[in-house]
């Protein structure tokens, strides 16, 4: 999730698998329509991802770093996991298993998919299904290997979200590859799959193809590249309400960035890092590349922060305080924040929740938002 210009140390490496902090909120929320809270469902071992599954309303899946998927039924930690593969996963600083994402058709076909780093230190998307007679129980040895990204100098910017989009496809992304800078120039180098969206149709029996749709598909690039100029995209999210997707790029030293874009926005569009850190040039002239999509908002990492946590859009009826608000965090500076996607910088404003090391945001059944905390806690956001 980290990884600026703070070199290798990284902000997910802290080592906690302590149990979860209980964390005060405060009375007022972002515009004062209601008080918020913080309402504990679980505890883990370094969270870092939260997700339910289509046809599974009374289950929600909560990633854990190491390596296992946990399962939360009817507010019951399960204690066997969903799934377990640490073996294949290497943990460490911004390393391990970081999300997970369900087929559209998970109800009927049991499929699943996990964005890992391997013990190559490569990034790694698998394949699962799900046990046909137990809808908490993983059969591992259903995996297949989807995509492999190379990731050969560092140990950081390895990206970590895995989402399936409106239109079915599934999205992934990748960090630039590490480091500080862009050393390899990697985010604008189009015949390189790190710094991008990638945009995927996997396939049953493993591997993936390449939808016609992809902007480069045709040769000007890898055909698996549907966006480009990311540094390290660890956390986006698609609006459920209009499908525009959300992304929370952590950036260098002075500027973190949300990046939002519509579907016809977003194919080929260039979000412009290295070039520019946030909106601001930072390796160029100061001129924007073709089809260059400025950040939405930015806020400078200084005063207590350091990296973006993207959240969501708020669609959840049960929030009316932050109903159509996008909500977000700093992982450092630990305030939950929102504004309205209409006037982002003009209506951002603190919602009164703090959290210790917000590590991702979820979207629950029924729109329900859930925040992890590295520390070990598992959050709904629920009014008083």
């Amino acid at each position: 999730m980290a990884g600026s210009g703070r070199g290798l140390i990284s902000v997910l490496g802290i080592a906690v698998i302590a149990a979860a902090i209980a964390l005060g909120d405060a009375d007022a929320d972002a515009r004062g329509g209601g008080a918020l809270r913080l309402a504990r469902v679980g505890g883990f071992e370094a969270p870092v991802h939260v997700d339910d599954a289509p046809g599974s309303p009374k289950l929600l899946f909560v990633v854990e770093q190491p390596g296992s998927v946990r399962v939360i039924r009817e507010g019951k930690t399960l204690e066997r996991p969903f799934l377990d593969i640490r073996d294949r996963v290497q943990y460490g600083g911004e390393e391990g298993l970081l999300s997970i994402a369900f087929d559209p058709g998970y109800e009927r076909n049991r499929r699943f998919y996990l964005y890992y780093v391997n013990k190559a230190g490569n990034i790694e998307v698998d394949g699962f299904k799900r046990k046909r007679k137990s809808a908490t129980r993983a059969d591992a040895r259903s995996r297949h290997k989807v995509i492999e990204v190379a990731h050969p100098a560092f140990d950081n910017h390895n990206g970590g979200q895995l989402q399936f989009g409106p239109d079915g496809f599934l999205y992934m992304g990748t960090g630039d590859g590490g480091a500080a800078g862009d050393p390899d120039g990697n985010a604008q180098n189009r015949n390189v799959l790190l710094g991008k969206l990638l945009r995927l149709d996997p396939r049953k029996g493993g591997g993936y193809a390449t939808p016609r749709s992809n902007p480069f598909s045709g040769g000007e690039g890898e055909p698996e590249i549907y966006a480009t100029g990311l540094r390290n995209p660890y956390r986006f999210s698609f609006d459920s309400a209009n499908g525009d997707i959300w992304i929370g790029d952590v950036g260098q030293d002075a500027w973190e960035e949300i990046d939002r874009a519509n579907r016809s926005q977003l194919a080929r569009a260039n979000f412009g890092w290295d070039l520019f850190e946030g909106a601001h040039t930072f390796d160029g002239d100061g001129n924007a590349p073709s089809n260059y999509r400025p950040p939405v908002f930015e806020f400078p990492s200084n005063g207590g922060n350091c990296a973006v946590t993207g959240g969501y859009v708020v669609r959840d009826r049960g929030l009316p305080a932050l109903a159509g608000r996008y909500l977000y965090a700093d992982y450092c500076g630990g305030v939950l924040r929102s504004f309205d996607p209409s006037n982002p910088g003009q209506s951002d404003a603190a919602t009164g929740l703090t959290l210790d090391q917000p590590s991702s945001f979820g979207e629950g059944t029924r729109g329900r938002i859930y925040v992890t905390s590295l520390t070990g806690g598992v959050f709904r956001i629920a009014q008083r």
